[in-house]
């Protein structure tokens, strides 16, 4: 099941990227409005969501089916948000907020779920797990402080999306080792030998 995971670490890689990009976007562009937010916001939780399901549901380790559903749910989450930006061109900024928080709680509580499983298998899990505490306490901090100024939350919400877009990549990488590193067997009461 890691095996399946690891295969396709590029997937994690590929999420960072579109998440470092629309945050440097969002940081660099302030004034650009909230329709600007909301397109690209809306883009970039439709891509996250997309290569999320398809990390989840198509196997990367032939004979195995898909064995993620904390993906699923993590891809389920970023489509339903990214269409629901587009199909409201009027959204205010509230509920722009209110959308965005949801979908970085569910988000974060979906990679937690993913980091706990992968813990037994996989060194260095830890960058899933922080990236879903990171996601988790940003969409609680946007419930809590919905009355913050729109360039204070711009501003927070870019920031959020550098800091996990790194974190993704790094977990990519870590991903890309794990399926580099020979496959060891544990004998029954002995230790590990080398494949």
């Amino acid at each position: 099941m890691s095996k399946q995971f690891a295969a396709r670490w590029w997937m994690p890689i590929l999420r960072g990227v579109a998440a470092i990009l629309f945050g440097v976007f969002s940081l660099f562009s302030p004034g650009a409005g909230l329709f600007a937010l909301v397109v690209l916001f809306g883009a970039y939780a439709l891509v996250d969501g997309v290569l999320s399901l398809s990390h989840a549901i198509r196997p990367a380790v032939p004979g195995a089916g898909p064995a993620w559903p904390s993906l699923v749910i993590e891809g389920v989450a970023g489509i339903i948000a990214g269409i629901a930006t587009f199909a409201w061109p009027g959204i205010t900024a509230v509920v722009l907020l209110f959308i965005i928080a949801a979908w970085a709680v569910v988000t974060g509580i979906a990679e937690l779920v993913t980091a706990i499983r992968l813990r037994k298998t996989i060194r260095h899990e830890w960058l899933m797990a922080l990236g879903g505490v990171a996601s988790t306490v940003f969409g609680v901090l946007l419930f809590l402080y919905p009355g913050a100024g729109a360039l204070v939350l711009v501003t927070w919400i870019a920031i959020y999306a550098i800091l996990f877009g790194a974190i993704l990549i790094g977990l990519g990488f870590r991903l890309r080792s794990f399926m580099r590193v020979p496959e060891r067997h544990i004998p029954i009461g002995g230790t590990p030998t080398p494949a």
